[in-house]
């Protein structure tokens, strides 16, 4: 354990040299980003997109044609990274997920995009989700200490079989933290995204041994609320999960200032309330240069009244400009309409918001016209 606290300490300080160092409680100014960004989600799972340069380039060409901007790939999913990553190689001996073995998808992806004006972003979709139905997979297997546990003592699984790191552990927060600055260090990035696994935990979560004792600490020797739905508790937990989403955001700027952070979870108050999320908060601190709350929604009215909601939690109004809506065009067999499309396409402008990031190229695919004709390239 000593020698990965080392290797992760290392990590961000050679990150940081040249740079200056940042302390967690201050706020790297960020420079300004796009004025509207046309998104999509890539990633591998329903989708052959990256198995290929062939189709790297196919799914550029894509997306070029759809007037899209902004590719989010997925770079950290089912405890590998679609990357050769050194980390990775050094800690559990798998450098890269299996099936991209002698490639590198995220490189493959950037030298592409760039070549036709499209920026890249990395998308670390599983965040602190160790695992997903394998009891922790082989980072909980190496490191038991980093699992999230539900009052019960068992180890912290959400109702979609998603298992858990505890990421209020200072340890977890190390490694995720080396995998981002791992990345940013590495290639010519655009940006790097956390979504409604980064940073987030299900609120049955906090009852490991370390968080326990760090709430005893803070709290007069108190032991957490057995009820998990505790307001106080969760407010205690959420605040530690946004001071980590500080924290890497000061980390990134502090390596390179020019690299986009985004997250994209679940809707408010919903995502507090489930999974510790507090992006209101996010955005009001500075923590990130735009948030893109997760609108899935089947029917315009659902959707209109989800967006509407999500715009009044901004805090201040000049951060309306970082907020865009992450719209659903395909789940299963589901595609949206061409109407609803331009329902939510036309309720995102009317209510001032300048871009939308679609979940996912699968369906963009699928569009190709509609979204040629939508995002006129300029």
């Amino acid at each position: 354990m000593k020698k990965l606290s080392c290797l992760f300490t290392l990590l961000i300080i050679v990150s940081w040299v040249g740079c200056g160092s940042v302390e967690p409680d201050e706020t790297v100014e960020p420079k300004p980003v796009s004025k509207g960004i046309k998104g999509v989600w890539v990633t591998n799972v329903a989708s052959t997109a990256l198995n290929s340069i062939e189709n790297i380039k196919e799914t550029v060409l894509t997306c070029k044609k759809s007037g899209i901007t902004d590719i989010f790939m997925v770079v950290w999913n089912k405890a590998r990274t679609l990357y050769p990553s050194e980390i990775m190689n050094k800690e559990f001996k798998i450098p890269i997920m299996e099936q991209f073995d002698g490639r590198d998808p995220l490189q493959e992806m950037i030298t592409e995009a760039h070549k036709s004006g499209l920026k890249v972003h990395a998308w670390f979709e599983y965040g602190f989700a160790a695992s997903n139905s394998q009891q922790g997979g082989i980072i909980l297997q190496k490191y038991p200490t980093w699992s999230a546990k539900d009052r019960n003592g068992n180890l912290l699984v959400s109702s979609s079989g998603f298992e858990w790191m505890n990421g209020i552990n200072p340890q977890v927060q190390d490694f995720m933290q080396s995998l981002v600055l791992e990345v940013v260090n590495k290639y010519d990035i655009d940006g790097i995204q956390g979504d409604d696994r980064l940073p987030a935990m299900p609120v049955a979560g906090g009852y490991d041994t370390y968080t326990v004792d760090l709430y005893k600490q803070e709290n007069g020797g108190q032991a957490p609320p057995q009820l998990e739905t505790d307001p106080a508790w969760i407010n205690w937990r959420t605040n530690k999960l946004t001071t980590f989403a500080g924290k890497l955001y000061n980390a990134v700027k502090a390596a390179k200032p020019n690299v986009i952070v985004s997250f994209a979870p679940s809707i408010y108050p919903w995502g507090k309330d489930n999974y510790l999320q507090d992006w209101p908060t996010w955005l009001d601190n500075g923590f990130c240069d735009y948030v893109i709350p997760q609108l899935y929604r089947y029917d315009i009215l659902a959707y209109s009244q989800t967006l509407k909601a999500q715009i009044n939690y901004v805090k201040k109004t000049p951060d309306r400009a970082k907020l865009y809506g992450g719209v659903l065009i395909q789940t299963g067999s589901w595609n949206p309409t061409e109407e609803y499309l331009d329902g939510m396409i036309s309720e995102n402008r009317n209510n001032g918001i300048k871009g939308e990031v679609l979940f996912f190229y699968e369906g963009l695919k699928k569009n190709v016209s509609y979204f040629e004709n939508k995002y006129p390239s300029k």
